[in-house]
């Protein structure tokens, strides 16, 4: 009899814990955050001069939206990399409230969080006209979003410019 009653508790036991093992998706680590690549504009119209007078590295930017509805998130401490590994980091605060963007713009400026607008300080374009990768990560390291595109595939209208996020 012991056994008997002892079988259908532990069937139930391992039922219940297969079952909370499914019941929660995995979330991916690059949606995990409030803050996402909303857009980018890889291909600065013109052509292409990174001087630092008279250059266009400045129309080439990543827009980062805070798409929580509730949280107001500080940009202090994440990066932005690409697929050959040149690094922004921003190490100023920055706080978007809900629903807010910033433009992460090339060449040199003075950052304004009343223009929405973040300067990298440095003429080098960033993204690779044909194809590239934009890693985005938190403070700590966690991938906050990433996204990969080719102009071929990714920029039917061939205006430099790819929406992720709407």
């Amino acid at each position: 009899m012991r056994i008997s009653r002892t079988l259908p508790v532990a069937a139930a036991v391992a039922a219940a814990g297969v079952l909370s093992l499914t019941a929660a998706p995995a979330q991916a680590a690059e949606y995990s955050s409030a803050l996402k690549i909303k857009g980018v504009q890889y291909d600065a119209p013109g052509r292409d001069s990174n001087k630092c007078s008279g250059g266009n590295t400045k129309d080439e930017y990543l827009t980062i939206k805070n798409y929580s509805k509730t949280a107001n998130v500080n940009l202090k401490g994440y990066k932005v990399k690409d697929a050959a590994g040149n690094t922004f980091t921003f190490t100023k605060s920055h706080t978007l409230q809900p629903g807010d963007y910033i433009k992460l713009r090339g060449g040199r400026g003075t950052d304004s969080d009343a223009k929405n607008v973040v300067y990298r300080q440095n003429c080098n374009f960033i993204w690779n006209n044909d194809k590239d990768t934009i890693y985005f990560y938190k403070p700590g390291g966690a991938r906050a979003d990433v996204h990969s595109y080719t102009k071929t595939a990714n920029d039917r209208d061939g205006n430099g410019y790819i929406n992720y996020h709407g």
